[in-house]
């Protein structure tokens, strides 16, 4: 009898699988199946807590490597080992067990390269061998499209591919940072900075995108620039017009008045009027890029929010798959959308008048279908307790993904717009109209009225009845205005930018000419790249809006004229991996080029340091840092070190520090450089002994001759051992 072993990427994966099947027996690491159609056997549920094995640290490869030296650099193995991750273990060998026992082994991870990565990882660990491994490939958790899957495995050379390609950059990931992380931060150390540097393929060329457009705005010198606009009175009412002129040389506007001899208040006349109905449809489906993007300029969402979101609706069996990078569904999606419309209408309380029924190219289109289709509603209808037991951001998200598919159903957004051309002494003006007609799919979205300022080309402006050669009166003036500096990028903003490394790709049409946009990290990982440049302190976002940190100034400046700045290069690398995931490239090609970059790294970075750029940013970092001098040793200076306050003599024996928390409370720099200076903070409120049965406390922190920290309560103090 064949035993059947389904590894699933996570528990909750596992769950919905076992739901589309009849459960013998559910345990701590994994979940039976009674015999059925599918499995005439039964088969096993097991799972990994994403990533069960990982690389080898360097230590374990060399003692040498364990320490920070630049003398032990390169770290270049001979060979990549892989070990079972911290406090893994105890599953890692549930699935040993089950995988060494199997005859069939079913790779039913996420479906894209990651997923492929993480089952092989494991696979090759268990020590498994002569296994027939099958893939299941499915876009949704439903139980009846589970079932589909299970019963229409397909075979693992695909998924082998895939393995290779995210294998591959999964070690050069590894060897960029490990060797780029070491040689930065160590040199830099040499010149007096203090912090480490995180070095990273992708993330270090991101971090640099954003620096690029911060140079762009301070360095933004404003020019004024001269136009002439008119006000004009018609007989059925005002409207405004403008000439098409724009110099910056005011004497320019000027010649040009006095050549038609406008005085200011002259009269005109309408020299033509054309109008012309336009037809807009609706956007295009999401992908993980364009949602992320959506989301953040509607709900100032982060990239990894947006996924973490579709995520939990997509287990929730009511979203498709989330990491994809395609916009369009093939007919089999279309034809279940189309049967289902009626309900998904209900959701949204909205029986719209069904312009077509037919697939349209610009959504439904099986060639431009890979690995997975645009994100969409399932076949499932969401009940109404469904709905409700739906957080804010999961409610915001189902609903901007359901009325952007039935979109693709809806009449398009029509609306006239008006030319009107003014001549005032042969001086033309122009005026842009706008009259809306049928709001069409509109109708589904509720756009703020700053947004559809934001989306036309040209002001528009309601206009009165004109009629060619009628009379108007006119007010003309000079206008003068001032060029606007570079904005800086929105948090959402930064997944295009990654998508495009950095080019300003806004038209539509222009995306479409662009066949293939190289880019930055993948659509699965570049919310995770975003998110470890914030963790590192490379960026901070406020209010949306994204700024480097000097950290982040420095990083960029030391990277500055090398491939770890340059977008379009690692944009080239990820173009290399996509190739070995379709099996025209080879790993043993990409790691000997990523090899040679690294000692390339080694042979000039130390020479592009030597700037002086540079040693006055780590010399702003050093003086912004500085809390306090350190009442200790009198020689060193307070500062924060991550997780605490410590002395910059700490490597010269130096031990006094202070906890960033304390009982409950935060610790801030102002209450250090009181302790610092005043040996005493103001009181703090609300401070929760450590025994339950104590009540919260008000009281200053006060600092010992002995370096430690103590309360001082309104007649006593109570010393609190350091």
């Amino acid at each position: 009898m064949s035993q059947i072993v389904i590894l699933s990427e996570k528990p909750s994966q596992a769950r919905a699988y076992s739901e589309a099947f009849s459960v013998k027996k559910r345990d701590k690491t994994s979940i039976e199946l009674n015999p059925c159609s599918t499995f005439p056997s039964g088969a096993i549920i097991t799972w990994g807590i994403g990533h069960l094995v990982e690389l080898k640290e360097p230590k374990e490869y060399k003692t040498e490597w364990g320490s920070w030296n630049l003398s032990s650099l390169p770290i270049l193995p001979n060979k990549y080992e892989f070990k079972v991750a911290s406090g893994k273990s105890e599953q890692f060998n549930a699935v040993k067990k089950l995988f060494l026992n199997a005859d069939t082994i079913i790779n039913a991870c996420d479906q894209d390269a990651e997923g492929s990565n993480i089952f092989y990882s494991i696979y090759h660990m268990t020590g498994a061998k002569n296994k027939v491994i099958k893939r299941l490939w499915v876009n949704s958790l439903e139980v009846d499209e589970v079932r589909k899957g299970f019963a229409n495995l397909t075979d693992n050379q695909k998924d082998l591919l895939l393995y290779n390609r995210a294998k591959t950059r999964q070690i050069a990931d590894w060897l960029v940072g490990m060797n780029g992380s070491r040689l930065y931060t160590l040199l830099l150390q040499q010149k007096g900075f203090k912090e480490s540097l995180s070095i990273g393929r992708v993330q270090s060329p991101a971090v640099y995108l954003i620096y690029q457009r911060q140079l762009e705005i301070e360095n933004f010198v404003p020019k004024p620039f001269f136009e002439i606009e008119a006000d004009f009175t018609a007989a059925h009412g005002k409207y405004k017009g403008k000439a098409k002129i724009k110099s910056e040389k005011k004497e320019e506007v000027l010649n040009i008045l006095n050549q038609h001899r406008i005085t200011g208040k002259d009269k005109g006349f309408v020299k033509s009027v054309t109008k012309k109905e336009i037809r807009t449809k609706s956007p295009k489906l999401h992908a993980l890029s364009t949602l992320q993007t959506v989301a953040n300029k509607k709900w100032k969402y982060s990239p990894k929010q947006v996924l973490d979101t579709v995520q939990k609706l997509y287990d929730k069996k009511i979203l498709s798959y989330p990491r994809t990078d395609t916009q369009f569904i093939t007919d089999s999606e279309f034809a279940y959308l189309s049967k289902n419309l009626e309900s998904y209408q209900d959701i949204i309380k909205n029986a719209f008048k069904v312009a077509s029924r037919e697939p349209k190219k610009r959504y439904v289109d099986g060639s431009k279908v890979q690995e997975h289709y645009a994100i969409i509603p399932t076949k499932t209808i969401p009940s109404n307790v469904t709905l409700q037991g739906l957080s804010p951001e999961e409610r915001n998200i189902y609903f901007e993904v359901l009325n952007t598919t039935l979109a693709m159903f809806h009449e398009d957004y029509v609306f006239e717009e008006t030319k009107v051309i003014t001549d005032v002494n042969q001086l033309d003006f122009e005026t842009t109209g706008k009259t809306e007609i049928s709001k069409g799919w509109k109708e589904l979205f509720n756009i703020p009225i700053e947004d559809e300022k934001e989306s036309r080309n040209d002001a528009t402006q309601a206009l009165p009845r004109l009629e060619k050669d009628e009379t108007v009166e006119s007010i003309v003036q000079m206008k003068e205005g001032v060029t606007s500096p570079p904005k800086p990028y929105t948090e959402g903003q930064l997944i295009p930018m990654m998508k495009t490394c950095g080019k300003t790709v806004e038209n539509e049409e222009e995306i479409e000419i662009l066949k293939e946009i190289e880019g930055l990290g993948t659509e699965a990982t570049r919310s995770g790249i975003i998110e470890t440049i914030k963790k590192q302190q490379y960026i901070e976002v406020k209010k949306n809006i994204v700024n480097i940190t000097e950290k982040g100034k420095i990083l960029c400046q030391s990277i500055e004229g090398n491939l770890l700045s340059s977008p379009s290069m690692t944009a080239k690398w990820e173009t290399y991996l996509k190739k070995i995931g379709n099996g025209t490239g080879s790993q043993e090609a990409f790691l000997g080029n990523i090899t040679k970059f690294i000692h390339k790294l080694l042979a000039e970075v130390p020479e592009q340091l030597k700037t002086e750029s540079i040693t006055q940013s780590i010399e702003t970092v050093q003086q912004s840092d500085i809390i306090a001098p350190c009442p200790a040793c009198k020689k060193g200076n307070i500062s924060f070190k991550r997780s605490f306050y410590g002395c910059s003599e700490y490597a010269n024996g130096c031990k006094q520090t202070f906890p960033s928390q304390m009982l409950g409370k935060k610790v801030t720099e102002k209450h250090v450089k009181d302790l610092c200076t005043k040996k005493k903070t103001s009181v703090i409120k609300g401070m929760k002994p450590k025994a339950k049965d104590k009540k919260p406390f008000d009281a200053s922190l006060i600092l010992k001759d002995d370096g430690s920290i103590g309360f001082e309560f309104a007649k006593k103090t109570f010393a609190k051992s350091k």
